[in-house]
């Protein structure tokens, strides 16, 4: 093999795969960078990243695009959606071509368990842009945004409340990296199995929250879950994989966790209004609140592109592509 492979591999398959130091660091990076990019306009020379899609995504595709570019490296778009892995040959094969052909792989996909094999069997970083399980690269815009809102050195003093559909990737990784970081984090959603929140991220979390300081809340009332709040968060209620007769069945379970003008006057009058997007406003909240002054959806949105930016180059240095 003519390439040389790195020694040591790092993967990024859900926002806990990072310390509260890389995690930082990175955030760090994010933030210079968009302040100065020209000084990382060769830092990915030479390098590929390939984007594996089998979920459709416009902010996923054009941010990682446009941030390969500005890093001086190539991105390939290839679709997946038609020839899942491991069905036209086994993953393992798909792993040990990729390694051979480009530097980085960011994979969006359905299911966890893809993710987690061509994490296993790959010797070049793997990327999750996002599955059933986790959604990294959008949580590190999500607190690169929070940072510049509300201070990076105030972070472990905020309580962040997500509330709606919270059996959820971003709900999720939002849980993960806040107590991470040191936050409080309140969730809020309907009961039932098809709503709550996995077990098995319920006992990561507090085994996360016990490492590092944070703490978690989980509420079945969005007022109580969003009192005294910094941050309101929430994402679509019909989510792609989710089917559409579905639809009113959900509205009617989801609709007392919409954020609303009302539920933002039990967060404090600094508080900030978030969704990773797209919004169906009149759903998960109503054109009041998205286009109202407390809104930072589209900073958020932008950040997609700078925090990827730094996690691509965090990762090349880390293998030492």
């Amino acid at each position: 093999m003519s390439r040389k492979l790195p020694a040591a591999v790092r993967h990024i398959t859900k926002i806990s795969d990072l310390s509260p130091v890389e995690m930082r660091g990175i955030l760090q990076t994010a933030k210079h960078m968009k302040i100065n990019p020209q000084q990382y306009a060769a830092a990915l020379q030479q390098k590929t990243l390939l984007m594996l899609f089998e979920k459709p995504s416009l902010r996923t595709r054009v941010s990682f695009e446009t941030g390969m570019t500005q890093l001086g490296g190539h991105a390939i778009f290839y679709s997946i959606a038609d020839s899942p892995l491991g069905k036209k040959e086994t993953m393992s094969d798909t792993a040990k071509v990729l390694e051979r052909f480009v530097d980085v792989v960011m994979a969006r996909v359905n299911k966890r368990q893809d993710i987690r094999e061509l994490a296993a069997l790959s010797h070049i970083p793997i990327i999750n842009g996002l599955d059933d399980f986790a959604h990294p690269c959008q949580i590190l815009a999500d607190f690169l945004t929070v940072g510049e809102k509300k201070g990076f050195d105030n972070i472990d003093k905020l309580r962040i409340t997500y509330t709606g559909d919270i059996r959820n990737n971003v709900t999720y990784d939002i849980m993960r990296a806040g107590v991470m970081l040191g936050a409080t984090v309140s969730i809020a959603g309907p009961k039932g199995a098809e709503y709550e929140v996995e077990q098995e991220v319920l006992d990561e979390c507090a085994a996360l929250a016990k490492a590092y300081g944070g703490a978690l809340e989980v509420h079945n009332d969005a007022s109580k879950a969003a009192k005294n709040s910094d941050v309101i968060y929430t994402d679509s209620w019909m989510s792609y994989h989710i089917p559409k007769e579905l639809m009113e069945q959900r509205v009617a379970h989801l609709k007392p966790f919409q954020v609303n003008a009302e539920l933002m006057r039990h967060a404090k009058p600094s508080a900030i209004f978030m969704n990773c997007l797209p919004a169906m406003r009149g759903m998960e909240q109503t054109a009041e609140v998205i286009d109202g002054p407390q809104s930072v959806v589209f900073d958020q949105a932008e950040n997609r592109l700078h925090a990827q930016k730094a996690l691509l180059v965090w990762l090349t240095e880390k293998c030492a592509l």
